[in-house]
């Protein structure tokens, strides 16, 4: 949780009198709980005794969330409004993540006693009206963020679509801490005020399409294979084949993808032996992560494979340098 904090106010100066907010009855006649959220702390330490304070009045908070959720539920169960039963439920989380705008803290030290004492609070209707605003602002932008991911998804760029998703992540997880806000400050908030049924169905939008795209990972792959002065693609493609075990899928635009993989190989001579020829095929690997935007992975290997002919020694060495490149690689790509 996190607090923003507008004002901070000291009553530590010599000869100021006590505040009125250290009395318990002063204190709740001048800042009525029908109006106010309240926190008081002390102690010895002036930074723990504010922060317990702020803490003392989120505390306070979320005990009203829970008895208000408990509450409204009981009055959906008595009307069979079972579906809404269950929206209610899963918007209303039991806990304060919300900022708390406008909160403030006046702080006393009693200089006979060196004791330090701290009172936090903030008006409700203050908070109401901000929030109110504020998760209409939050809808929109999750509505709009989940319309161009679903856009980028029927448009077969997967990539985009996958960041506009984690994009909207933490535009819902704002508007569920608001609507728990809003549940326990405002006595005129329900199901459809808070729009809890429109969230819940872009919650549900969401997660489907984060399935949807989580089924394959996309890779571009750029190859360039010398085997003796003849181009082939004898190790871009049999690693094509292994990647697509581990669930991968591949695209002809580098723009699209997840990943882009570059390989080089060369076949050079080694040495013969009796009847057979050996040669190396030198390979460089280098995997970048597109949504990273960085190179993740790259190495080299000079792997020897050998033959009766150059030719047929070379492509055993492409051959054989494939599942070390492929165990390399799964580790990167998920």
């Amino acid at each position: 949780m996190s607090f923003c904090v507008f004002s901070l106010c000291s009553a530590a100066l010599l000869g100021q009198e006590k505040p009125l907010w250290l009395d318990a009855d002063a204190r709740s006649a001048q800042f009525p709980n029908s109006v106010y959220l309240t926190g008081f702390a002390s102690g010895n330490d002036l930074e723990k005794v504010k922060l317990s304070a702020q803490t003392d009045l989120l505390e306070n908070l979320r005990v009203i969330i829970e008895s208000k959720t408990t509450s409204e539920m009981t009055s959906i169960a008595e009307n069979d409004n079972y579906d809404e039963i269950s929206l209610f439920r899963s918007s209303a989380e039991k806990s304060t993540t919300a900022e708390i705008v406008g909160m403030n803290i006046e702080n006393y030290i009693d200089k006979k006693t060196n004791n330090i004492f701290a009172f936090a609070y903030v008006n409700k209707y203050e908070l109401i009206g901000y929030y109110k605003a504020n998760l209409t602002l939050q809808i929109q932008q999750a509505a709009s963020t989940l319309n161009t991911a679903e856009q980028l998804e029927k448009s077969g760029e997967k990539a985009k679509a996958r960041q506009q998703c984690e994009q909207a992540m933490p535009l819902l997880a704002k508007i569920r801490s608001i609507q728990d806000l809003l549940t326990a400050l405002d006595n005129t908030a329900n199901t459809t005020a808070l729009k809890v049924i429109e969230t819940e169905q872009m919650r549900n939008t969401l997660t489907q399409m984060q399935a949807r795209l989580a089924q394959g990972v996309y890779v571009y792959v750029e190859s360039i294979e010398d085997l003796f002065g003849q181009k082939v693609d004898i190790v871009a493609n049999k690693v094509k084949a292994e990647l697509a075990k581990n669930g991968c899928s591949f695209t002809e635009d580098a723009e699209e993808a997840d990943f882009k993989l570059k390989i080089s190989v060369s076949t050079r001579h080694s040495s013969n032996d009796g009847g057979n020829v050996f040669c190396f095929a030198d390979t460089m690997v280098e995997l970048h992560d597109n949504h990273k935007q960085k190179v993740v992975y790259g190495d080299e290997f000079a792997q020897k494979g050998g033959s009766t002919t150059h030719d047929r020694a070379g492509r055993k060495a492409m051959d054989d340098v494939v599942p070390k490149i492929a165990e390399k690689l799964k580790s990167w790509i998920q």
